[in-house]
């Protein structure tokens, strides 16, 4: 089994630079449109959870270095959700939950899980 890199992560690498990309030069110009509302949204996990697994496996939390599994995808999906679109809506006054962004951490978490357990479903792909 591959050792999964956190912070080092080739998808954590990319997310984070399409982040920046999209927030500081594609965003001020775009008032509407994908870039503006779900892009960032779709980076959740891709870059979220690679640096809160370190942080797990820095305080054995975590007792391996695999890719991550399917359950720490959802279960951080589902409480990053919760939070952002469902608890700190209602904390923060200027702020709306929105199903569309939960929709977009959706599609970034499977996307993610896809590229993250790649050789184990290729793996399975090929085995007779």
């Amino acid at each position: 089994m591959r050792q999964f890199l956190y912070l080092r992560d080739p998808l954590f690498v990319l997310g984070c630079a399409a982040y920046v990309i999209n927030r500081w030069l594609i965003k001020p110009h775009l008032h509407s449109g994908i870039f503006h509302s779900q892009f960032n949204d779709l980076w959740l996990i891709p870059c979220a959870l690679p640096p809160v697994l370190w942080l797990h496996r820095r305080r054995g939390l975590r007792t391996h270095d695999a890719p991550p599994q399917l359950s720490e995808i959802v279960g951080h999906l589902i409480f990053w959700s919760l939070l952002f679109e469902g608890i700190g809506p209602k904390l923060v006054a200027h702020t709306t939950g929105d199903p569309a962004d939960v929709l977009a951490y959706g599609v970034g978490a499977i996307l993610a899980g896809l590229w993250w357990q790649r050789a184990r479903l290729l793996a399975r792909l090929s085995a007779p």
